[in-house]
């Protein structure tokens, strides 16, 4: 067995937490000039509009994002992976809608930032492209996890 079936309250816990991981990507979307459609939940102050865009952030600051997300995602696969139970929690919160949001507007923008960008030492552009594009495939396995756990196997039960 494992922790979940030992003690079922981590459902609860695994619920209250999820707003926070579903910030991680809303601080992403924020930190490059973006935002999901629709989700001007908060006035921006009109010092704000200096836009910053991933395609003219610091490079250190590219970086940490890129890095953020890897870790970030690959964390998610690796826990849906083992506990796939915890899909249905997942689903609650939109997740699976929110993540392909998410990648449709972030993937994109970061690619074209990373491809584009002036590079002293090509290493960083690989160990960037590297990083993004071990990113996008994670989104995309957790997308076929929730999916298959969500909408597949209760048809095929």
């Amino acid at each position: 067995g494992n922790i979940f079936t030992q003690q079922p309250s981590y459902f609860s816990d695994l619920d209250e937490t999820l707003p926070t991981i579903l910030q991680v990507f809303n601080n992403i979307l924020h930190k490059c000039g973006l935002q999901f459609e629709g989700a001007s939940a908060e006035p921006q102050k009109l010092e704000e509009k200096v836009s910053v865009t991933a395609g003219n952030m610091p490079l250190q600051e590219l970086k940490d994002i890129v890095l953020y997300l890897c870790d970030t995602c690959t964390t998610l696969w690796a826990f849906l992976d083992v506990f796939p139970l915890a899909c249905q929690t997942f689903q609650k919160h939109e997740f699976c809608y929110r993540l392909a949001s998410f990648y449709e507007l972030a993937i994109p923008e970061l690619e074209s930032a990373i491809k584009k960008r002036h590079y002293e030492d090509n290493s960083v552009f690989a160990d960037l492209w590297r990083r993004i594009s071990h990113s996008r495939k994670k989104m995309i396995e957790v997308f076929h996890i929730l999916v298959n756990q969500v909408c597949l196997q209760p048809i095929l039960e």
